[in-house]
């Protein structure tokens, strides 16, 4: 005979058993963690394209540091792993600037990819340690930006164009009859022509349907405007309902006043809404507010293990918040659903208490959805079951063993994250209300999950009398 074996047992009868497994260990594979999708202003960079950006390789070679890049910088200091980058825009003009040989005429146009008015400007130069050799270098203000190297001589011309030909920034064009040209050396010519897309309301409409078709932890925006975190709010939820679980951070800056800040926050009353309430702060290398220190916060909610909290985590490079609130004004804030941050006894900036909007939970949520780490645990759950059965589809029948398949992988998922310290115990069991019938099966998952000890309480006794008794 044969049948399903689950892990670990071992059957009566001889036979030939069965166990469908997903290749790999789905505790390393199927976990998400410190990926954010972040949405910016630029000077240069890709449009209308959601682009895939690690840390090793940052992001100033694609986008520059112009604009609203200080984001993604925020976004990666604070932890993230990978940044699903839209730049915003619409229109712009490409800049350019045309070469000469080295008798006066024009010889190569070299022209950006992408539209901005970047300050590019270009050297034709000698290699210093190889005269056979000659260099472009285009620079980004007083930066070296990206730089070429080709044979000098007759026929550099052409040889310059060829090697830009693989240039992501740039491409060059050689004017008519200049195959054979020797180009006259230049020192930091600038482009011209380039101008900055226009950015609307809509834009970030477009951007969000832009990175939608990606998993990401968290996401953020270049922007304190109430009007784009209202759409914010509205595209999570929307992909929430499809399926996709992320958690969005947000933040106004100090000049708004408090109270104002206070009541934003508690509207949001939503799990998947983090809201940074005083976020002017002194780093080391300068003052952050708004949208900047929100990006640094959807790093490190975007980073951290779902077995860990981030309450009392010390920010690093944070030096001063320039918003000192009093203990009474914490408190109502963090009733209100704000993530405060505070000084600590070593004067270290750190998170109050990394809580999120929601305030009062739903009749189907438990007070746990107000915490983040215990959203991080639910979402990374519900992401790695899904993930495992989605597998599963079309490949178990509907019957007592193709069942037994189902709860053994989602066992296997459960199983795991209670090894790894993110939940106590759990239940899988057939849903007794509905009868598994044609395609369907339906399944319940009881979870108990953990939290941080956040709370101590701690009593003294005290007595007058100096004597032990």
């Amino acid at each position: 005979m044969s049948g399903i074996f689950v892990l670990g047992e071992e059957k009566v009868r001889p036979g030939s058993y069965f166990r469908i497994k997903k290749n790999g260990d789905d505790s390393e594979v199927a976990v998400v963690n410190g990926v954010v999708a972040v949405i910016f202003r630029s000077d240069f960079g890709p449009i209308g394209k959601a682009v895939t950006l690690n840390k090793d390789e940052g992001y100033e070679s694609t986008y520059g540091t112009g604009g609203t890049t200080d984001a993604l910088r925020e976004a990666f200091k604070g932890g993230a792993n990978t940044i699903i980058a839209v730049r915003l825009g619409d229109g712009g003009k490409l800049s350019s600037l045309t070469l000469q040989d080295d008798s006066g005429e024009d010889a190569v146009t070299i022209t950006t990819k992408q539209p901005g008015a970047k300050d590019f400007s270009v050297t034709i130069r000698e290699k210093i340690t190889d005269p056979t050799v000659r260099e472009c270098i285009i620079y980004s203000g007083t930066k070296e930006f990206e730089t070429v190297s080709f044979l000098a001589g007759e026929g550099e011309a052409q040889a310059l164009v060829d090697v830009l030909a693989v240039s992501k920034n740039f491409e060059a064009v050689i004017a008519e009859g200049k195959e054979k040209a020797v180009l006259d050396n230049v020192l930091q010519s600038p482009f011209s022509g380039g101008e900055d897309p226009t950015i609307t309301v809509e834009d970030y409409s477009k951007a969000f349907m832009l990175v939608e078709p990606y998993i990401f932890n968290t996401i953020c925006v270049d922007t304190e405007e109430t009007a784009v975190h209202s759409l914010l709010y509205a595209f999570i939820n929307r992909i929430f309902d499809n399926g996709s679980l992320t958690q969005a951070v947000i933040a106004e800056k100090s000049s708004v006043g408090l109270e104002t800040r206070e009541k934003r926050a508690a509207a949001y009353n939503d799990e998947k809404m983090n809201y940074v309430l005083n976020a002017k702060v002194e780093t080391t290398y300068g003052i952050l507010d708004g949208y900047q220190t929100a990006a640094r916060l959807a790093g490190m909610i975007a980073a951290v293990a779902s077995n860990s909290s981030l309450t009392h985590t010390v920010i690093n490079e944070f030096t001063d918040t320039l918003e000192r609130l009093t203990p009474t004004e914490i408190t109502k804030a963090e009733t209100m659903g704000c993530i405060v941050l505070t000084m600590n006894n070593k004067d270290q900036v750190w998170i109050d208490s990394a809580i999120n909007t929601l305030i009062t939970p739903p009749d189907n949520k438990d007070k746990g959805w107000k915490k983040i780490r215990r959203v991080k645990t639910r979402f990374e759950l519900l992401r790695r079951c899904n993930d495992i059965t989605d597998d599963l589809v079309g490949k178990v029948d509907n019957d007592s063993n193709g069942r037994l398949t189902i709860k053994a992988q989602l066992d296997d998922v459960c199983f795991n994250m209670r090894k790894e310290g993110k939940i106590i115990s759990y239940s899988i069991m057939e849903d007794s209300s509905y009868e598994a019938d044609g395609d369907s099966a339906w399944f319940i998952i009881d979870v108990i999950d953990k939290d941080s000890a956040e709370h101590i309480y701690t009593s003294y006794g005290f007595q007058f009398s100096t004597k032990e008794v």
